[in-house]
């Protein structure tokens, strides 16, 4: 049967890599931060990774796990309510709390399994889920876990929500979900508007803020900072792997009610190991790091801001964006590739996005800005944007 099997996917591998869809890996063999080096000698400027603070190798940081790696020791072994909660573990909890203005917070390994395992405790086949349709894939494969009913509104369409939304009367519960950031175009959803809507039509919200969070709003405090709504929306989840350090492990956080039954009935909660103490001890200097300056989130704004500008005045085709995320739209999934190849060998390390990471027709570079970056790697970074524009006919 293996056999047979095997050719199928051989089959489906050729018919992806004919398309233009293979996607390569490439290795770095640095620590994460602006300036990397790869496996194959080059030292380049990374401008794709979800480093937005550029706190992927902060020595504070670092210094936090090693204390925590020799006090604690290196993994738990275990699920939380069995032997693997550790002081680390519950003082990280509150600082996220904290942080967002809510009651309560729960730890998982990813925010993928905190969007995984949000839905189907809490909600039935009584209930409705109204999502936005550019969710992230988490959040997808978390309503298809769920038995709830389903509904799904054009992206930050606020009349589309609403419609749906009275379609959803019937049911016992709404709850509408959103991205706060939308990963691939970088805007920011009406948080505003939908929390409008919710009160109009007795539902309730939920945000991921994986993209939001550290970025978004003053403090970096997310869309519920941005729209002055901090501890007024229901469920936030969220992921320390991005602006928070780059490392591992997410978060749901949010009213206590919830938290507590997530805790248990939440699966990827209950039947997967502790995120390491040495995460977690990370997790809560990145938190005090935050809440004592402001600098990083500000130089970060800043950088998105030059970098934008910059762009556009060029003649690129960017996607309007309130965030770190510039998506540089080349429509094209072969052209992505050849972009980003001619990229690298100008030392300016970007991934050419497409499906099925993006519609089919919507291939783009996705650029992401750190407050790592200073103002020369943006420069040299826009002025090979300009000369690979110019060579392969996408600037004129």
């Amino acid at each position: 049967m293996y056999t047979q099997f095997k050719n199928h996917l051989l089959s489906t591998i050729a018919e992806i890599t004919e398309a233009g869809l293979y996607k390569n890996e490439r290795i770095i063999v640095s620590p994460q931060g602006a300036e990397i080096e790869l496996n194959t000698g080059h030292k380049v400027l990374n401008f794709c990774a979800n480093n937005y603070l550029g706190l992927s190798n902060n020595q504070k940081l670092v210094d936090a796990a090693k204390e925590a790696l020799h006090s604690h020791g290196y993994g738990m072994s275990s699920v939380r309510f069995i032997c693997g909660t550790t002081d680390l573990h519950k003082e990280l909890e509150r600082k996220i709390a904290g942080f967002f203005g809510t009651e309560d917070t729960i730890l998982y390994a990813a925010c993928f399994d905190a969007n995984g395992g949000v839905f189907e405790p809490l909600l039935s086949e009584d209930d409705a889920i109204i999502s936005d349709a550019l969710n992230h894939a988490s959040i997808i494969d978390g309503v298809r876990l769920c038995k709830a009913q389903r509904y799904r509104y054009a992206n930050a369409d606020m009349a589309d929500l609403e419609k749906q939304l009275q379609q959803a009367m019937q049911q016992r519960f709404r709850l509408i979900v959103t991205d706060g950031v939308f990963s691939m175009d970088g805007n920011v959803a009406p948080v505003d508007r939908i929390a409008a809507l919710a009160e109009k039509y007795d539902a309730m919200v939920m945000i991921d803020e994986s993209h939001s969070a550290g970025v978004v709003g003053r403090t970096g405090r997310g869309v519920t900072e941005l729209f002055n709504l901090q501890g007024r929306i229901e469920i936030i989840t969220g992921t320390l792997g991005k602006a928070f350090g780059g490392a591992i492990g997410g978060f749901t956080t949010g009213k206590k009610e919830i938290i507590e039954l997530l805790r248990q009935r939440s699966r990827p909660y209950l039947f997967s190991n502790s995120i390491p103490p040495l995460v977690a001890a990370a997790g809560i200097r990145m938190i005090d790091m935050m809440t004592e300056t402001n600098e990083l989130q500000d130089k970060l704004h800043r950088n998105s801001e030059y970098f934008i500008e910059r762009m556009t005045s060029l003649g690129f085709d960017i996607k309007p964006t309130k965030s770190a995320i510039c998506a540089v739209m080349l429509y094209d999934a072969r052209l992505s590739q050849e972009f980003a190849a001619g990229l690298l060998d100008e030392g300016i390390y970007v991934t050419g996005f497409y499906y099925p990471v993006v519609p089919k027709g919507e291939a783009r570079i996705r650029v992401q800005l750190s407050s790592g970056h200073e103002t020369a790697h943006l420069d040299k970074a826009i002025g090979a944007f300009e000369k690979i524009g110019r060579k392969l006919g996408v600037l004129k």
